[in-house]
């Protein structure tokens, strides 16, 4: 791709306003995947971060509902959770961090009292759990971390009985999470926007382990961290995404992730545990050095079921998800090869899938339904950002500012950048990076780039404010109390 970043920001303050489709970052993109919730991946994110680590942050299971009682969402325990670092330049895979989770099932879960209905509240007492594990937490799961290197086929084990906080049911049983209120009869919000892990609510605090090599874990519920009105887009560009002076950019638009929560694994790498930075050639910054990441999911070949059981896993894992980018699948790749992209890996994409980028689809229905005249072929500029489709990080800038302290939401676009480079996406993806509008102005003003044209959905940021510490994604959601329910309309965008 030519280089436009001198041209992106000269013209940052001649930029068109219009307004175009929004999308999912991930969290309907293929048939198969939205049969398999748990192991539907919705975001990944990497970023420098303070003290010369590398942060990993990757959510899964979409729209999760907080008050989804009496089991509320766990990681399923028949799949392998990974997150691949790979060649930025190739894609070929360097290292994994692989997490399984412990079982969920009646027979082999671990419950502290099963003449119960309840999994948090009730276990050998009844009440709030005022500590992680404790008498009133009743189903504990846990986790391992496996560290892999692919080249020698070599693992080392990070924990084995790493511990995933409780789920958020509310002020009664999950105090610590949320805030207080006036009047007893008023569930309480969660709150978020820590600036220590001090800061962090205790539960989280309790759930933060520090391995010997080093890196740092989390696993747990999470405010979905993604934004955007994708159900007025996909009401046929329904009229709210305009917005009043009719061009879609005066935050007014509906986040149709609000109030949901998602299942995340996360990690912090010392840049020490990881290869060396790779050369490659950044998209919009030219000559780059760093590394690729992706996050999958796999699931044994065979599965036996049992009508008097557990089921019964065997053979090697077989992947059935993955995510590089955001918007990729989602948004390029078409249903004939959603889900032949999941089952693949990021190498063969310049072979299989690098069509979509160049051609984007995407380019054609704007066109289409606003009349104008955007490139619908020749996309070597998009093929740079998503071919291989792994997130490409450059780890020699030093740690990037976040959204919310310092960070633009835009990105280079908005003037941010960390030694030359691109603070948040497509250099790496922050929490709170407005993914959606930065892909599709690329969409709109390339591949010259002698015009920009931002394209924007109506809403611009997260209905909660994030953390800024590890784990970094927002406390989850409240199930009594969140801002998709009239109760919980409180929470204002970060």
């Amino acid at each position: 791709m030519t280089n436009p970043i001198h041209r992106l920001t000269s013209a940052a303050g001649a930029f068109l306003l219009l307004c175009g489709p929004m999308f999912a970052s991930s969290h309907s993109d293929a048939p198969l995947s939205k049969q398999d919730p748990q192991t539907n991946l919705t975001d990944v994110y990497g970023f420098v971060t303070p003290n010369n680590t590398l942060t990993i942050v990757v959510s899964c299971r979409p729209f999760s509902e907080p008050g989804d009682g009496v089991m509320y969402e766990r990681f399923a325990d028949d799949a392998l959770y990974s997150i691949n670092i790979a060649n930025p330049a190739t894609g070929a895979l360097l290292m994994s961090y692989n997490f399984r989770f412990s079982p969920v099932a009646s027979d082999t879960g671990n419950y502290k009292n099963k003449q119960t209905i309840l999994s948090y509240g009730r276990g050998t007492a009844i009440g709030a759990i005022t500590t992680v594990g404790g008498p009133q937490q009743n189903y504990t799961q846990t986790y391992s971390v496996t560290a892999v290197n692919a080249s020698t086929s070599t693992s080392s084990v990070l924990g084995t009985s790493f511990t995933v906080p409780p789920p958020n049911t509310g002020s009664r049983i999950t105090p610590f999470y949320n805030g207080l209120t006036a009047s007893s009869n008023t569930p309480a919000a969660a709150v978020s926007g820590a600036t220590t892990t001090a800061a962090l609510d205790t539960y989280t605090q309790q759930t933060i382990f520090t391995a010997a090599t080093g890196e740092k874990v989390f696993a747990g519920s999470r405010e979905d961290s993604f934004f955007a009105d994708a159900p007025a887009i996909f009401d046929l560009l329904n009229a709210r995404i305009l917005g009043p002076d009719g061009h879609g950019q005066t935050g007014n638009g509906v986040d149709g992730f609000k109030g949901y929560n998602v299942l995340t694994f996360a990690i912090e790498i010392p840049l020490g545990n990881l290869p060396a930075p790779i050369a490659y050639t950044d998209a919009f910054t030219g000559l780059s050095h760093g590394l690729g990441i992706y996050a999958s999911v796999s699931r044994q070949r065979i599965t036996l079921r049992s009508s008097s059981g557990d089921n019964t896993n065997s053979g090697p894992w077989i992947q059935i998800n993955r995510l590089g980018n955001p918007l990729f699948n989602e948004v390029l790749v078409a249903i004939q090869d959603k889900d032949n992209y999941n089952r693949d890996v990021p190498t063969n994409d310049a072979a299989r899938y690098a069509k979509y980028a160049s051609t984007p689809e995407v380019a054609v229905l704007i066109n289409a339904v606003f009349g104008t005249n955007l490139a619908t072929s020749g996309r070597t500029d998009l093929a740079a950002v998503y071919i291989p489709d792994v997130l490409r990080v450059d780890t020699t800038t030093g740690a990037v500012p976040l959204i919310g302290a310092g960070g633009n939401r835009l990105s280079g676009l908005g003037g941010d950048t960390t030694n030359g480079k691109w603070s948040g996406w497509p250099n790496g993806r922050r929490l709170g990076d407005d993914v959606v509008d930065i892909a599709l102005t690329a969409v709109a003003s390339g591949p010259t780039y002698q015009s920009i044209f931002l394209l924007g959905d109506n809403i611009n940021a997260n209905d909660q404010t994030y953390n800024y510490v590890f784990p970094y994604a927002a406390t989850p959601n409240a199930g009594t109390r969140n801002s998709k329910d009239q109760i919980g309309s409180t929470p204002s965008e970060n």
